[in-house]
């Protein structure tokens, strides 16, 4: 994948304090959309995922918080039950692209 292509990826966290919770909730709502409370979508390259992943690093502690990415393939294929995260009709497509 090239360095400078964006790419969906899940941003995930398991915060141990509340306040560092709240700040990094609020980093994340800025850069991307929230699917569950700890779970984001963004849309990102790999070299601007790091930087954001090193804002986050400055907020959090990290013995006792976990932060995990995961890149979103193009040919990802995902099932849901219960209420969507995506509006009815828009649908994640291939290229970090968003469809109707």
């Amino acid at each position: 994948m090239p360095i400078n292509k964006s790419r969906f990826f899940l941003v995930c966290y398991d915060i141990a304090n509340p306040k560092r919770l709240v700040r990094v909730h609020r980093y994340l709502k800025k850069r991307g959309m929230p699917l569950q409370y700890s779970v984001f979508l963004v849309l990102e390259t790999s070299s601007s995922l790091i930087e954001v992943l090193a804002q986050i690093d400055e907020i959090i502690n990290s013995r006792e918080d976990d932060i995990r990415a995961y890149p979103i393939n193009d040919t990802a294929e995902y099932t849901t039950l219960g209420q969507q995260a995506l509006p009815a009709g828009l649908l994640l497509l291939g290229d970090g692209m968003l469809g109707v």
